[in-house]
């Protein structure tokens, strides 16, 4: 039976990042995980590049049931705090917009610098591990695979959400919170594609590839950033924001010309090019494919300008600035960033994001009801829900 102080659960950002901490407090660690290699959802992230943190990241960022939990270890290590970790190992990184980090080369560098830290730290990662039984006797965890049983006085659970099970995500940390008596919230796939509606998929389809700058709108939230048409549906930074927010039967609207006021614009090219067709003048706004798509559908009508009245063009402006999207449901955890829901912070101490009925057990990062928006926050939770357990674990 090996014995370890503290044995952490998945090799993903919030794992490494609470392992390292714990190990500087002179604690024996493990890192134990299903994969083949240490963080691979860091090594896919960003395209490739890690959207490593948002230097704008706040709790306003988040989704929660209980929306102040996250404000604890926000504060204690911020994107500030990560920023300098990312300089003090010299990697280069810029700024591409609102506030997103990522690195100039590679996310593996990202890696590469916890893997560093972790080994000063001298802690010990096990790749290839599935865990087939979890128990607790007199304060100490028994944590079983096939080959060997481990024992800890900490068990922390980093073992992400149910999102992009192609990199081998699981239920298993919300089947173990559950095992010992911590409740689960209602788990769904976040940052993800919406998908047609039959009728609209017939539409639609054919300007697949189309995106523009818009503003998406469900709920009571709005993100402006781009939308990209897809076969499948509508994806883009700004759909991936609002799917947090979207829950199915709801509509999106979508600003097609969050920039310009269409009505003034189109009253302006009236009175310019009188003889312009209305889809010439809105081919200036909007992609031409989208302009023929809308006119084909008769949400707008093609004709000479000046035979525009300001009724018809109210009635344009009104349906390119409030245009409504039913989507049928989303592409689900196979390309979803973020998993929303999991383990109830009302079970967990913000302080310490330990257990409050069972000494010793702590979770971390995406299994924990706790999500952020796109753009480098979710990397930002999982650092600082890692750090301050590795103060306590």
């Amino acid at each position: 039976m090996q014995q370890w102080d503290v044995i952490v659960v998945g090799a993903g950002a919030a794992g490494l990042m609470c392992a390292i901490e714990a190990g500087k407090r002179g604690r024996k660690v493990l890192v134990i995980d299903n994969g083949k290699r240490a963080g691979r959802k860091i090594l896919m992230s960003g395209g490739g590049r890690c959207n490593f943190t948002n230097t704008y990241t706040a709790p306003d960022n988040f989704l929660s049931h209980n929306m102040h939990f996250c404000k604890s270890a926000l504060s204690r290590y911020t994107q500030w705090d990560f920023i300098a970790l990312v300089q003090k190992h010299a990697i280069a990184y810029h700024e591409k917009a609102l506030g997103q980090l990522f690195c100039d080369d590679s996310a593996k560098e990202i890696v590469e610098m916890l893997l560093t830290e972790a080994k000063a730290a001298n802690v010990q990662i096990a790749l290839q591990q599935t865990i087939s039984s979890v128990s607790v006797a007199d304060g100490q965890y028994t944590v079983s695979t096939a080959e060997l049983s481990r024992q800890c006085h900490s068990l922390v659970i980093a073992s992400g959400g149910l999102s992009l099970p192609n990199l081998g995500a699981t239920a298993f940390g919300f089947q173990l919170a559950e095992q010992f008596g911590l409740k689960v919230l209602p788990l769904r796939a976040a940052l993800v594609p919406l998908t047609w509606q039959p009728s609209d998929k017939a539409v639609f389809e054919e300007i697949s590839g189309v995106a523009l700058p818009v503003t998406a709108e469900a709920n009571g939230m709005l993100f402006p950033e781009d939308m990209l048409f897809t076969h499948r549906g509508l994806s883009g930074p700004a759909i991936l924001q609002i799917s947090s927010y979207w829950q199915p039967g709801d509509n999106i609207t979508v600003n097609m010309s969050p920039q310009t006021d269409v009505a003034a614009f189109l009253a302006a090219q009236q009175h310019a090019h009188p003889e312009q067709e209305v889809k010439t003048a809105l081919a200036k706004l909007l992609p031409k494919r989208l302009v023929e798509k809308l006119i084909e559908q008769q949400v707008v009508t093609n004709q000479p300008l000046k035979a525009l009245t300001p009724k018809s063009i109210k009635q344009i402006a009104d349906s390119l600035h409030g245009y409504i999207f039913k989507p049928n449901g989303t592409e689900g955890y196979r390309t979803a960033e973020v998993t929303i829901g999991g383990v109830d912070t009302d079970y967990l101490s913000s302080k310490t994001m330990e257990a409050k009925q069972q000494p010793g057990l702590y979770f971390i990062g995406e299994v924990v009801d706790v999500t952020g928006w796109l753009g480098g926050y979710n990397f930002q939770w999982a650092w600082a829900s890692g750090w301050v357990a590795g103060q306590y674990c």
